[in-house]
């Protein structure tokens, strides 16, 4: 099983739109996927529940019920705000990929750039065994906070996955428990263009 963290210790960083998203990509895309939602708010299984059963399937992670079939396909984490210390190592055995999302403000930036450090630590991710993407939410590329999140991760070999603008769509599809690969091509196409080389890069890792 492939395994993607979506990791942030700051809230509000966009953790939940990232990780339903990229479930919902990889479910339309006709893979087996779970979903392992551990943030206390429960935002993602929230969504699930919303989730019609005429629309690509995802199903709740959950370890009380271990098939073979369970060790097939991709699962996606949503992981908690504050996620850090010995929780974080145990997260980062049981993944292939980290995407880190983040929010467009100072605080944001460099609360993320203490985890960016950390990460950079971890042996994994260092032997080239874990592959870390960082991703610019609510943020359009050419921008202030895009120079300002391009600078500050130059010294960081990790590249930055796409830039998703801040845009209704995902508001209104999460309300139904749809991702932006649920809807209308012509609906969503200005946002998959956003998403390109995000999609690109799992691929590739997988």
């Amino acid at each position: 099983m492939k395994t993607i963290l979506i990791a942030n210790p700051k809230g509000g960083s966009g953790k939940t739109t990232l990780a339903t998203n990229i479930a919902g990509y990889l479910a339309a895309a006709g893979q087996t996927v779970r979903l392992l939602d551990m943030d206390r708010q429960q935002s993602a299984s929230g969504w699930l529940a919303l989730r019609s059963e005429a629309l690509p399937p995802i199903t709740l992670f959950s370890d009380k019920v271990v098939t073979n079939a369970a060790h097939e396909g991709w699962l996606v984490i949503d992981s908690p705000a504050g996620l850090h210390g010995k929780n974080l190592e145990r997260a980062l055995k049981l993944v292939d990929r980290v995407v880190v999302p983040i929010a467009p403000s100072l605080f944001d930036m460099n609360a993320s750039k203490d985890f960016l450090d950390v990460l950079q630590t971890e042996k994994a991710i260092r032997k080239g065994k874990i592959f870390v993407g960082v991703v610019g939410m609510r943020m359009a590329p050419r921008t202030l906070a895009a120079a300002a999140l391009e600078q500050f991760l130059q010294e960081l070999d990790m590249p930055i996955l796409a830039y998703l603008r801040e845009a209704q769509l995902y508001v209104n599809a999460a309300f139904e428990g749809k991702s932006l690969f649920d809807l209308p091509p012509y609906l969503a196409e200005r946002e998959l263009e956003q998403w390109q080389y995000l999609l690109s890069w799992l691929d590739a890792k997988a």
